[in-house]
């Protein structure tokens, strides 16, 4: 059975065989997304993540659920298949912060600090367990991309030993972060994962997506995923107000905030040039 005839079977099951599929941007994995629009049910999304491709939805799943327990806007979950991959989503439309902002910079301050206000609130609630831990050993290991794949990429391999070097460099950096309270991050919180619901109220006006590798770490990592953001240019302005909203809000004190700020921010985006690298050039 092909892939089309299993996605077809799963939407017919549920409701969904006279609507109408229009495939929206992926991100970098094997996940895939349609939306479909059905006259009488509406819209909603189906995400396609075959589980021989290594993909598993649950735990998008488990953390949705987590997110709407707390409160917070993920989508809900109407019908899923976890041993064929298929999950149907509520639909959040297409209000990206990314496209807001790009339309309209001036609101690009306000939005931000709803963001950071969803962080906040997301801080105050005990993360779930099982979560997986990105501590120390594995954050400064994963750096060795950039070395392995961008230099070369460049046409400047790296001498050998670079990347471990470049490991070793970071390493007690990230043990010192170590200590602070493991929170849930999201991982991959930015302009393009996040969508303003103008009809909800709070903190739930900011609909999340893209959770699904969330793991246990430290409150400043989602922050830099926010501010250092690898696909567009924060100004200065909102930065700045971001931070010391977040270091109020979160009681952080500004200094060790700016500390682990610059740390996550170089260890995300090393990892970040060399894995986009290396999909380039596979």
């Amino acid at each position: 059975m092909t892939r089309e005839t299993e996605r077809q079977l799963f939407v017919s099951s549920r409701g969904w065989s006279d609507a109408a599929a229009e495939r929206l941007a992926g991100d970098a994995s094997a996940r895939s997304y349609l939306r479909l629009s059905d006259r009488v049910l509406g819209s909603a999304v189906l995400m396609d993540a075959p589980p021989e491709t290594g993909e598993d939805i649950r735990p998008f799943s488990r953390i949705a659920r987590h997110l709407s327990g707390i409160g917070l806007s993920a989508p809900e979950i109407l019908a899923e298949d976890p041993e064929k991959g298929f999950l149907l989503l509520e639909d959040f439309g297409d209000a990206l912060f990314a496209r807001l902002v790009e339309k309209d910079p001036s609101r690009e301050i306000a939005l931000y600090e709803a963001a950071v206000d969803t962080l906040t609130e997301l801080h105050r609630h005990t993360p779930p367990a099982g979560l997986p831990k990105l501590g120390p050993s594995e954050m400064s290991a994963a750096v060795d991309v950039a070395v392995n794949w961008y230099a070369a990429g460049c046409g400047k391999p790296a001498p050998g030993g670079a990347a471990n070097e470049l490991g070793r460099i970071l390493r007690p950096h990230l043990d010192r972060l170590s200590r602070a309270e493991p929170v849930l991050a999201l991982r991959d919180f930015h302009a393009e994962n996040l969508l303003w619901l103008p009809e909800r109220e709070g903190v739930r006006r900011v609909g999340l997506l893209d959770f699904q590798d969330a793991f246990a770490g430290h409150p400043a990592y989602d922050l830099i995923s926010l501010l250092e953001d690898a696909r567009r240019d924060v100004s200065e302005a909102s930065r700045q107000a971001a931070l010391a909203r977040f270091s109020r809000s979160g009681n952080h004190d500004p200094d060790a905030l700016s500390y682990a700020c610059a740390i996550f921010g170089a260890q995300r985006n090393l990892r970040i040039l060399g894995v986009f690298a290396r999909l380039c050039m596979h």
